[in-house]
Formats: C-alpha cells, structure tokens, sequence
C-alpha cells in the first residue's frame, strides 16, 4: 500500500488562465460559482422535513453490506458557521470526454482555487493502481469499457484509472506549491478513500464538499456533505446540494445508492434490473423506495408479502442476489485504511501563483491533448 502526500509550507497564487485552455493566451475573468437548476417551492418544506441521512457513519458498512436505518437518520439544519474541507478527486479533470488532457486538468484546478475552494482546506485524491479490482471480481462488466479504451490509445497518451502517465510528476507538483495533500492508496479508487475522509472530517465539525463530475457520490449527499461539480458548457465550477438533489430526484438522497442499483448504471457498466425484467424502469422503482426506504427494506418486504405489481413482485424476489450484487458494487467503502491528520485541515494561503506551474504544464506537450 502506497500513500503519497504533497505538502508546501507557502505559496502565493494568482491564478490566470482562460476559459478556453490555450498555449499562448493565459488570462480569465472570475466569477461567483452557481448551480443552473430549476428548483420548486414545494422543496423548502420536503427538506426540512427530510433532513438528511448521515452517510459517512452508518449507511453502509465497509462490506458493502446495507443497513436499512439509514434513512431513519434525521440531521438538523445546516449550521453555516462550519467550516468547510474540500476534496478534490482529481482523475476526471485529467480528461475531456474520454481523451487524456493535462491541459484541462490546469483549467480546472485554477479555476477551483480560484472560484471555489479560496483558503479552505482541500485534499487532493488520486485512484490507486488496481483500485477497481475487487469490483470486477464481483461484476466482469464493471468499468470494462474504459480498461478497453484505455488499451487502445498510443502508449504516449496513455492514463490508467491509478495512474495520470507522465503528468503524474507535474500534477504532484502543482499540489504540492498549493499546499494541498495529495492520497493514493494502492489498491482503492478514488472514490473509496473520499467517502472514507469524509466520514472523519465529519466526526470532528466540518462540513465536506466533494469536487467532482462523479454521479456516485450524490450517495453521501447530506446537509453537511455538498457537491461542487465542474460544467464545461458554462465553463466554471457549480454547486449541487441537498435542495438540488431533491428538487431533480423528488426523494431522498439516502434511496440514490438503492435506485440505481435496480436501474443500473451504463456508464460504470452495471446492468439493471429491466434487462433480465422489462418493464421494471425509473418509475416503478422510485415509487416502491419511497415507501420502503431503502433496497434491503424492499427485498425483505418482498419475501414474505406482494410489494406492487405481479411483475415487479416476481422480479424483486427472483433476482434478489441480482440486486444485492450490484448494492456491493455500487457502494462507496468505508473502511479504507487510511487516517485524517490535522495538518491536512490547515487553511492554505488564499493567494497562489500558478503561471509557474502552466510553464511547467507547458514543458510537457507530449503529455497535452492536441
């Protein structure tokens, strides 16, 4: 197990860089990060009554296994006065679309500093080499298509999901003059180690906001834990709380883990339920969560009572282990083995200077997509 961490003792930043990422023109405009959403009125009332589930203490068990209290678990409104500690899960800015870019990730970083996290504690995630194993070994076609692509592309613009190739040196030191720690567990995605910080961050006060365009973590959304994601067709970083995800969803975060294990994921490659039991969609599965709360509630209620239609009843007690299977595999972990430490909650300089990293970024044009 491997642990790498970045740490700069200070820095000055100013950051400039365009909207548009470009080797000759590095200058941008700032601007007050916001979610374009329409919300209704009719959330104000739902989520104060809802609250939120706490998902970083007891949702789910580091197995996987679930736990049906999670939904039972109410927290009181926001306290704005926390403090905030960012993480920031840093493979996907290494892409635009499915194509290797240093150059976005500079785009995004900058603008993150910039816009969004200010002095606020951030911690930088990477996905470790082999993080996505014991998930395959549990469904083949999980990620598959991605290892696929990956094996495709010429070996000079190769990134594995655990590896960022020749960048990873430059990416390292641009986190390293911001102060920023930088973990990456062998054998653990991303995504896993996030879930597990949060959890810690969250027992000592703070309130945890997750950078990323990752959907999976919409699973640990709360009124303490937000996400800030980055939008390219407004060219800037936007926030998604709890009133978003609820105004979008209509339900409770805590039922989003349990919703898409039976509708499945395509772009993680976890088949639903619909392709082994037509019929059963997005509709029907909303609709008997929101009255049993979770998964486990669902296919415990199935097994000795009819829980809807004929359809649905046979499916949910048919393909139970189906269901289950997917709940493992879709689950973030818990129980990484890795601790939060205090100086990893220090407040950074709010005044950095990245042009020296972009020259750095500059001198590796083998690594930047063309």
């Amino acid at each position: 197990m491997m642990v790498q961490i970045a740490v700069c003792t200070h820095v000055h930043i100013q950051p400039r860089l365009s909207p548009t990422p470009s080797p000759i023109s590095l200058s941008f405009s700032c601007r007050t990060p916001k979610f374009e959403t329409k919300t209704n009125k009719a959330w104000k009332t739902q989520a104060v009554k809802l609250g939120a589930a706490i998902t970083a203490s007891a949702s789910i068990s580091g197995s996987g296994s679930l736990n049906s209290t999670a939904c039972e678990q109410l927290v009181s409104e926001n306290d704005a006065k926390k403090k905030r500690v960012f993480f920031l899960d840093v493979n996907p800015l290494c892409y635009v679309g499915s194509t290797p870019s240093l150059r976005s990730f500079g785009h995004w970083v900058s603008l993150f500093f910039s816009q969004v996290s200010h002095s606020d504690p951030v911690i930088a995630v990477l996905d470790g080499e082999g993080g996505s194993e014991h998930r395959r070994q549990l469904l083949a076609s999980y990620k598959a298509h991605r290892m696929k692509f990956l094996r495709q592309l010429p070996a000079s613009q190769r990134f594995s999901r655990g590896h960022v190739g020749k960048s990873h040196g430059v990416i390292m030191d641009v986190f390293r003059k911001c102060n920023v720690p930088v973990i990456k567990l062998e054998g653990y995605e991303a995504d896993d180690v996030v879930a597990t910080l949060a959890g810690q961050v969250l027992q000592q006060g703070y309130r945890v906001v997750i950078a990323s365009p990752d959907k999976d973590f919409k699973q640990l959304i709360s009124e303490d834990v937000q996400i800030v994601m980055p939008l390219a067709e407004l060219d800037r970083w936007s926030f998604y709380t709890l009133k978003h995800y609820i105004a979008q969803y209509d339900c409770n975060p805590c039922c989003d883990l349990s919703l898409r294990c039976i509708v499945g994921d395509d772009v993680d490659g976890v088949p639903g339920i619909q392709h082994v039991a037509p019929g059963f969609g997005r509709k029907t599965a909303l609709k008997l969560l929101k009255k049993h709360g979770s998964l486990e509630n669902l296919l415990n209620a199935a097994a000795v009572r009819t829980v809807g239609r004929q359809y649905a009843q046979d499916a949910l007690t048919k393909y139970a282990d189906y269901l289950r299977r997917n709940y493992k595999v879709l689950a973030l972990r818990r129980d990484v083995d890795v601790q939060l430490k205090e100086e990893w909650l220090e407040l950074r300089s709010s005044h950095i200077n990245l042009m020296d990293l972009i020259f750095q970024m500059a001198k590796t044009q083998q690594d930047i997509s063309r």
